[in-house]
């Protein structure tokens, strides 16, 4: 996996999250600009996925293959769920949702980095 691509995912969901969270802390439901930055978070995860896939379909392997697919699956699937139920929540717990979604990203970054580096692959 791409170590640089990681950390791209990493910063952009903290600064969305912190973006999301300030939203909540003024009472405000999430707007445009909110799932703007929640898109943006999500592309950077599919070009993280598709380099993993790439990396995979060439030979290298991650421990727990089964695993690390789940977590993919996971990982690109999130953002698009809190964009879901942050527009069916209308008040400050959509920008909740969204921030507990973008502080998810990273954790799940890292957790495909482990996976991914316990075979030294």
């Amino acid at each position: 996996m791409n170590d640089t691509l990681g950390v791209v995912v990493i910063v952009a969901a903290l600064a969305v999250a912190a973006w999301c969270a300030i939203a909540a802390a003024r009472n405000r439901p999430p707007d445009l600009s909110h799932v703007i930055g929640v898109a943006v978070v999500e592309l950077a995860a599919l070009v993280l996925t598709v380099v993993a896939v790439v990396a995979m379909i060439g030979g290298e392997r991650p421990g727990e293959p089964g695993t690390f697919v789940g977590y993919l699956i996971t990982f690109l699937g999130l953002p698009p769920v809190a964009v879901g139920l942050a527009r069916m929540e209308p008040t400050r717990w959509g920008s909740v949702i969204l921030t507990v979604a973008c502080l998810v990203m990273p954790v799940l970054v890292v957790r495909l980095q482990q996976l991914w580096e316990a075979t030294g692959a």
